[in-house]
């Protein structure tokens, strides 16, 4: 599937439980209560996880998964991954444990 087409899946999946789309790093972003918890950057999602969390650990054993970096300078943020196209797969779930985490539902 298409990378904007399952990053529209996930929003429309989502926005019957508050979730909206927004802007964050210049790129398509999920928000819950103005709270940033995913975004859609080039053929990638990026998604916030509890740093050190099981969560966390096991999306940065998937290959081609980094820690995200948006600006480019080699400043990844904390909790967040890049997720690659190649594991779309994995992209509902993480997205997933993203917004339980922003709930505070568990460890993401």
């Amino acid at each position: 599937m298409d990378p904007e087409a399952r990053f529209d899946e996930i929003v429309d999946e989502l926005a019957p439980r508050g979730v909206l789309p927004g802007a964050l790093f210049g790129s398509r972003s999920l928000t819950y209560e103005g709270k940033a918890f995913a975004s859609f950057r080039g053929e990638r999602l990026a998604v916030k996880l509890v740093g050190g969390s099981a969560t966390h650990t096991e999306a940065l054993a998937l290959d081609g998964v980094q820690p995200f970096d948006p600006s480019g300078k080699g400043r990844p943020l904390k909790d967040w991954v890049a997720v690659p196209a190649s594991q779309g797969q994995a992209w509902p779930r993480l997205t997933e444990a993203a917004l339980a985490a922003v709930l505070g539902q568990g460890g993401a």
